[in-house]
C-alpha cells in the first residue's frame, strides 16, 4: 500500500520570510505560518486556537518567496510534513517539524499594510523532483 505525505495550509505569515543561501548556494526561506480554528465551547462561548508552523522553501521557490511574501501575508501553501533531529551543543537530542513547502499561493487584496499596491506575482513553479530532499548539512540555520 504506498503512503502520503501532504500538507495544505491557508494562513498568514509571523514574520518576514528569512531568505539564506547555502555554501552550494542553494537559496533557502524558512517562515511561520499562524493558522486559526474556531469553535463554540460548551457555554456556547466562542474559543479560538492559533497554530503556528514552520514552513521552509527551496530553490527558486524560496526566492519568490523571499521576493514577494512579507509578514500578514496570507497565503496557500503546499508541502510535506518533516522531522529533522540533530544534537545540540550540551549533546541533547532535539528535533525539529516543519512544512517543506513545494508550491505557494499568494491570497488576499493586492494592496500591502500600507494601501500601496502590491506587484503581481505568479504562483511559484513546482521544484523539480530532483534536489527537494533536505540535509542536515545545507540548512544554514
Amino acid at each position: 500500500m504506498a503512503s502520503v505525505n501532504k500538507v495544505i495550509l491557508v494562513g498568514r505569515l509571523g514574520q518576514d520570510p528569512e531568505l539564506k543561501y547555502t555554501q552550494s548556494e542553494k537559496a533557502v526561506a524558512k517562515f511561520s505560518v499562524a493558522t486559526d480554528e474556531t469553535w463554540k465551547d460548551r457555554q456556547g462561548e466562542k474559543q479560538q486556537k492559533t497554530t503556528w508552523h514552520t514552513v521552509v522553501a527551496w530553490d527558486k521557490l524560496a526566492e519568490i518567496i523571499g521576493q514577494y511574501v512579507k509578514k500578514g501575508s496570507q497565503v496557500y501553501i503546499e508541502g510535506k510534513i518533516q522531522v529533522r533531529s540533530w544534537e545540540d551543543t550540551d549533546g541533547n537530542k532535539r528535533y525539529a517539524t516543519e512544512i517543506v513547502a513545494n508550491n505557494l499561493v499568494m491570497l488576499g487584496d493586492k494592496k500591502d499594510s500600507n494601501g500601496e499596491e502590491k506587484p503581481k506575482a505568479k504562483p511559484a513553479p513546482k521544484p523539480k523532483g530532483e534536489g527537494t530532499e533536505i540535509n542536515d548539512d545545507d540548512i544554514p540555520f
